[in-house]
């Protein structure tokens, strides 16, 4: 009777067990694999492969051409395509390749090396032509799904997946600038990837991938993207203009530390010194004074003499970084009020008017 029981006790867990592995989602698909699959299949028609071709030269001298890849998204059925600055640079001919395999001779419509984005433009039939669409990236959340389509190693589409890290990041571009709201990602961004679209879980942009942060060249699970605001902010500018017009203050900046602070005496610990003006630039135009001396300190040598910024629009200034952020979130032709101190004390309270930064600035910190 024992063993009869144990039998039919068998008989019944094998029953459920086969009941459990018949409706169990491992066998079909997750919810979230399907959303992974319908993105995928929504949005990697809208990414494209962009061979770049650089000329460089030899030892001789001798003009050697160099090809370069990243990735780009369609964003309007004029043919427009966003991808990264550092991706187009210096190139002399640019070839995008669509999902569906078809060629195009891209023709560069504007840049910004400044927070790396550019856009290309090229000649297809608007039934060619998948519009990836902008989302937001203002509210994003750290822990939140993150999908990344591009191209790495020229192989076609292929999508990685991960979680928003980090949120508010700050990098400097290949020419010094400082890009703020940095969008960091584990989801791998491999070379190719960059300039290819970082989206949400319903498939719209919220990033431009950029860089990665690793030791060896190889992915590690730290990833940067540009957000997708900041490319809206400039995208007019660049079509239209072929640059951002940026406002421009028209002053080199230092940030001043307390141990610098000490060595040079001064009678503030914190701010950003006036290093040097452009002449008759927006801070000059002010009454801002530069620098005029030059000191060593340390193993450097340094501009002094000049005012020390220690408010903008009434908030504290801790360093240079932080009146370049809040310059750059105005418009040309906005006035900002400044507190500055003077190198050998006394304050004052000036209003700067911001004007366009010119071509020759445009690619400075300024």
């Amino acid at each position: 009777m024992r063993s009869t029981r144990r039998f039919n006790h068998t008989v019944i867990l094998l029953a459920l067990c086969f009941t459990a592995l018949h409706v169990a989602p491992g066998w079909g698909l997750t919810e979230d694999e399907g959303n992974n699959i319908e993105v995928y299949q929504r949005v990697a028609p809208g990414v494209v492969n962009i061979s770049s071709t650089v000329l460089e030269h030899d030892f001789f001298f001798n003009a050697v051409p160099r090809q370069g890849a990243g990735s780009g998204s369609i964003i309007d059925t004029r043919g427009y395509i966003l991808t990264n600055h550092h991706v187009i640079e210096d190139a002399t001919k640019l070839e995008v390749t669509l999902a569906n395999g078809k060629k195009y001779s891209g023709k560069l419509i504007g840049s910004d090396p400044d927070v790396d984005l550019a856009v290309i433009k090229i000649e297809a039939k608007r039934d060619e032509l998948t519009i990836i669409q902008m989302g937001s990236s203002d509210n994003l959340k750290v822990g939140q799904k993150a999908i990344a389509i591009g191209n790495p190693f020229g192989l076609g589409q292929t999508m990685t997946t991960g979680v928003i890290s980090s949120v508010g990041r700050t990098i400097r571009a290949s020419n010094g600038a400082l890009v703020d709201a940095i969008i960091q990602t584990d989801a791998s961004i491999n070379p190719g990837n960059s300039g290819g679209p970082l989206l949400d879980s319903s498939g719209r942009m919220i990033g431009i991938t950029t860089a990665i942060f690793s030791p060896t060249g190889a992915s590690v699970g730290i990833g940067f993207a540009i957000p997708v605001d900041t490319a809206k902010r400039v995208l007019n500018d660049l079509i239209e203009k072929g640059y951002y017009a940026y406002p421009w203050l028209g002053a080199t900046l230092m940030s001043l530390t307390p141990d610098l602070a000490e060595a040079l005496k001064l009678p503030v610990s914190t701010g950003a010194m006036v290093v040097e003006l452009a002449p008759k630039g927006p801070a000059a135009l002010a009454g801002i004074q530069g620098g005029s001396a030059r000191a060593q300190v340390g193993n450097n040598i340094i501009m002094v003499g000049g005012d020390i910024i220690t408010k903008i629009d009434g908030a504290p200034v801790s360093d240079a970084d932080s009146v370049i952020r809040t310059v750059r979130r105005m418009r040309v032709g906005d006035r900002v009020s400044m507190e500055v101190v003077h190198w050998q004390g006394g304050r004052k309270t000036v209003t700067v008017n911001l004007s366009e930064r010119p071509k020759d600035f445009r690619h400075r910190r300024r």
